[in-house]
């Protein structure tokens, strides 16, 4: 009987905490993901009433008119086609550089190893600042090409970190001695060894670098012409334009325009992160995987 009411008692200790945990993730969701919702929800109702509170859980006054706003521009199109070149363009560079980086600084015998990442490590907190970066970037003739979003800072030094832990613990050692010992050379041991077993934080890296690059409306705003801007830029570009527009109020009342502005700005944000939402679902599993065992160890 002992027994058994040890075995009740755990299984009921097991259901209580299994119910707290879902209960704590639940709310947690809710918290992280609700900002999002009464963004979704305030770019399709009047923003009088958002601002009133009546927007809370469901659409007031629903209507569509910021969303038609945005993509009545002509150069909406052009700054996304843009935006997915750099961003893919982008990404596959900055995912190259960091594994032909971390991949040396992973091997213990490499002459140099602590020297090589102490300095690596510095430009995480020192940079000469932006004055002398657009000077190089002019002097280097990358000013107005789609290279000065990419050259200057392909090369995240946490994602080498990261990515250099994961090579360090998780690549098994026999598996590379294996092909060395076949005559394999450190090229084809890389390509054929240790990417295939490192998709996981492949997937890590691309979601980090497409977030970096899609999100980038800055180095674009310095180093490009307005014909190569990026989709976020482009946005900015509408809902500036669309805040001049309600100042002036030409053509229609100060309280109307004002409202189209603030529709256009919530609309901006969703159709900003839209394609990044989209994607994620689909890395998510990778993501999770690659990034935990990346980062369990020094």
């Amino acid at each position: 009987m002992a027994k058994n009411n040890v075995g009740q008692t755990n299984t009921l200790s097991d259901k209580t905490s299994d119910i707290i945990l879902v209960v704590l993730t639940a709310l947690i969701m809710l918290i992280i993901a609700y900002p999002l919702y009464y963004v979704i929800v305030a770019s399709v109702s009047d923003p009088y009433d958002v601002y009133a509170g009546k927007t809370f859980l469901l659409p007031s006054k629903f209507t569509l008119e910021g969303y038609q706003a945005v993509f009545a521009n002509s150069n909406l199109l052009s700054g996304f086609l843009n935006s997915v070149k750099y961003t893919i363009i982008g990404t596959i560079y900055s995912v190259v550089m960091i594994y032909i980086t971390a991949y040396p600084l992973s091997k213990k015998n490499l002459p140099g190893r602590q020297w090589i990442s102490i300095f690596f490590i510095i430009t995480m907190y020192f940079g000469g600042g932006l004055i002398p970066t657009y000077l190089v970037v002019r002097d280097t003739g990358l000013l107005n090409n789609m290279w000065a979003l990419f050259l200057p800072g392909g090369v995240a030094m946490g994602n080498v970190i990261i990515v250099r832990n994961f090579f360090e613990n998780n690549v098994p050692k026999e598996l590379i001695e294996a092909a060395e010992i076949d005559g394999a050379d450190h090229l084809t041991t890389f390509v054929k060894v240790v990417v295939p077993l490192s998709r996981s934080i492949m997937a890590v890296m691309v979601v980090f670098s497409m977030v970096a690059y899609w999100n980038d409306w800055f180095t674009a705003l310095i180093y490009l012409q307005k014909e190569q801007y990026p989709f976020p830029l482009v946005l900015r570009g509408i809902l500036i334009t669309t805040e001049a527009m309600s100042s002036m109020t030409s053509g229609m009342s100060y309280a109307e325009s004002n409202r189209i502005s603030e529709l256009v700005k919530f609309a901006s944000m969703i159709v900003a992160a839209a394609p990044m939402l989209i994607i994620y679902p689909f890395v998510q599993k990778y993501f999770e995987q690659g990034f935990m065992t990346g980062a369990v160890k020094g």
